[in-house]
């Protein structure tokens, strides 16, 4: 089984999902792959211009493996216009023709990472092959306007095509399942091989560290933040990582902002930490969110204290992780986030059954395996 792939994120970015299927499907299968990187399927805004630069090059994905070739179909920004394809046809043309090959053989599995009218175009072309959706994200909720509509309109269409749909939330699952039968809840999951040895990290002062790590954008609630940090006030909170999205009013003293690092540091630092925190806002943009931190903090034996969105908001029974549903919770959460027990959690147990490969082997057969 050979495999084609349209990714949501380029080759050369920070591995994340896509990457880890690819390298779990090649580890499966021994084929070669094709990688589709993403092109423009949005108008562009002026935030586009003003996103600041990437401030790290350490952990990302350099060159590709032998076995995978990278493609870059390339277009203009003007995929929600109707006819666009006739258009962006002439950059895909050369792409096309490389994977002629790949469409002639049934036994070529199509991967769609994200929706697209280039994805509309190969399972046309691919119609002999299985093929597989695998929805990560809600996608339209990060456009607005004629391109959230344009958008979603397609990502149906490709979900009703293809032949199995994998879902990485529980909301995802329930949305598709109204457009097809054969839906798997596929979370995500950690890689096991960055993640670091768990070491005590003795420290001379009684104070507590609150810690996040990730990209800091639209959906990140400063207010909880704020809220959290004026509870304790002899605490730390520290966020770690760009901030797209600054807070609109000056932060307690007690909330320390530092910089990107790469991946491997990321992890690191959260050993420092006391216990893990997701604040994240409830809305469309992040309902169908399951944050791959969540596993990585729990991976490093983390108590999580989470806002009540997305996936996390099936979570609030699990041990040592707490959902706060409003910001009157927030001490009394804090509080009991301390006083767990982290010797208590089987840290390598739970790395090992969410890890990305655990992950993928266990979400059921391939479409060309249940095709055949």
């Amino acid at each position: 089984m050979r495999l084609v792939y349209l990714s949501p994120v380029p080759w050369e970015s920070f591995a994340q999902r896509p990457h880890k299927f690819v390298h779990w499907a090649h580890s499966r299968t021994r084929k070669n792959i094709f990688w589709i990187d993403p092109y423009p399927t949005r108008f562009p805004r002026w935030s586009d211009f003003r996103r600041p630069p990437s401030t790290t090059t350490t952990g990302l994905v350099q060159d590709a493996p032998s076995w995978l070739k990278v493609l870059k179909p390339g277009g203009f920004p003007i995929e929600p216009l109707p006819g666009s394809a006739l258009i962006n046809r002439q950059f895909w043309r050369p792409n096309l023709s490389a994977l002629d090959e790949c469409a002639n053989d049934s036994s070529t599995l199509l991967v769609i990472g994200k929706p697209s009218v280039l994805a509309l175009e190969l399972l046309e072309r691919f119609f002999r092959c299985p093929s597989l959706y695998d929805a990560m994200d809600d996608f339209p909720a990060f456009y607005a306007g004629l391109s959230r509509i344009a958008l979603a309109r397609r990502e149906q269409m490709i979900a009703r095509r293809v032949d199995i749909i994998w879902a990485s939330s529980s909301k995802l699952k329930i949305r598709w399942e109204g457009f097809h039968n054969d839906v798997r809840l596929v979370h995500n999951g950690l890689d096991l091989s960055v993640m670091p040895a768990m070491e005590q990290v003795s420290t001379k002062s009684t104070k507590r560290i609150f810690g996040y790590v990730g990209t800091i954008g639209s959906w990140f609630d400063w207010d909880w933040i704020r809220t959290l940090a004026e509870s304790r006030p002899s605490d730390e909170i520290r966020l770690i990582g760009p901030v797209f999205e600054p807070p609109k009013t000056a932060l307690p003293g007690n909330v320390a902002m530092l910089p990107a690092c790469d991946h491997g540091l990321a992890l690191k630092s959260m050993l420092q930490f006391d216990v893990g925190l997701i604040p994240f806002k409830s809305n469309a943009l992040t309902a169908s969110v399951d944050p791959i931190k969540y596993y990585e903090y729990r991976a490093l034996a983390l108590p999580v204290i989470s806002t009540d969105f997305g996936e996390m908001h099936f979570r609030s029974d699990v041990p040592g992780v707490f959902v706060s549903r409003s910001l009157a919770d927030m001490p009394s959460l804090a509080e009991a986030a301390l006083r767990f027990n982290r010797d208590s959690i089987d840290n390598r147990l739970f790395a090992s059954q969410n890890s990305w490969e655990a992950r993928f082997d266990a979400a059921g057969p391939l479409p060309a395996e249940v095709r055949t």
